[in-house]
């Protein structure tokens, strides 16, 4: 499974020069975590609901701008990127969203919830069962048998 097969399309994207309290309002009102920041078509950063100080950070977004608070590197993935690459690398960088770029164009954003409902629908291939092999000789260990397998004498 790929990037392509669970990423969001419909991206939320915010400029560096608008207000915290702004993005953080359109953040709650659309139910979103994560904002990528656009500078003139290109993403030069992620913004979280953590940066702007969640919801008892009024004092840390107060005349502050999305550019001042933002995570200006994006760890970013490309839609052929394998779902288990984009966890380790969400896990490794301690991250909860990666952007998916296609080329210099933003495809989507593959979130933790993404990666969850992934989870919870189940894994792509079924685990196959397998028949367990049963042992004929337990207890002591198995001797090998000799067989005269020529003439009988």
């Amino acid at each position: 499974m790929r990037a392509a097969e669970i990423m969001t399309k419909e991206v939320e994207i915010v400029s560096p020069n608008q207000t915290a309290n702004e993005a953080w309002n359109r953040m709650k009102l659309k139910g979103f975590h994560h904002l990528v920041v656009v500078e003139r078509g290109i993403v030069i950063g992620l913004l979280s609901d953590r940066d702007l100080g969640g919801k008892y950070g009024d004092s840390l977004r107060a005349g502050k701008s999305v550019g001042s608070v933002m995570t200006p590197y994006a760890v970013t993935v490309t839609p052929e990127t394998p779902v288990k690459r984009i966890a380790n690398v969400m896990r490794g960088h301690s991250i909860g969203c990666v952007p998916v770029m296609d080329g210099d164009r933003l495809a989507g954003i593959v979130t933790t919830t993404d990666l969850l409902q992934l989870i919870g629908r189940g894994v792509e291939r079924p685990i196959s069962s397998t028949q367990r092999r049963t042992l004929h000789a337990r207890g002591r260990a198995a001797q090998p048998q000799i067989r005269n397998v020529g003439r009988n004498r």
